[in-house]
């Protein structure tokens, strides 16, 4: 089992979507590290070398992955809603931050309907 940048990566898949799995790193970034390194992008995990799967973490530790990437994404956040600009606002306030609709959509960002009137259960008298 490979494991990079703190993943275990799925022995049965091929090293470029195996790649993927690792946070911060799309197709076309696992596509420029199996060239860079010279694998074979048709190889699996389970078939990869030692020495290959040295060369992937060399390479991979050239980007800002996992943690550090997700650290510097909160660091982002975070100063957007310290300096009280309008994406800001709509990060602390969870609403959508980039110019969708909320009247009705926006549901994940919103959570699950509130119910303004509850149905009060009627008193059975006897």
């Amino acid at each position: 089992m490979a494991r990079i940048a703190g993943v275990d990566l799925p022995r049965n898949k091929r090293i470029e979507i195996a790649l993927t799995y690792i946070f911060g790193i799309g197709l076309s970034t696992a596509r420029k590290i199996i060239q860079a390194t010279g694998v074979n992008p048709d190889t699996r995990v389970k078939d990869l070398t030692p020495e290959d799967v040295t060369k992937l973490r060399a390479e991979v530790d050239k980007y800002k992955v996992e943690g550090a990437l997700r650290a510097e994404i909160q660091r982002n956040i975070k100063r957007l809603i310290d300096i009280g600009c309008y994406r800001g606002i709509r990060h602390k306030m969870g609403l959508p931050v980039r110019g969708q609709r909320t009247r009705s959509n926006a549901r994940t960002r919103k959570g699950p309907r509130g119910n303004i009137f509850k149905k009060a259960k009627k008193k059975r008298e006897m």
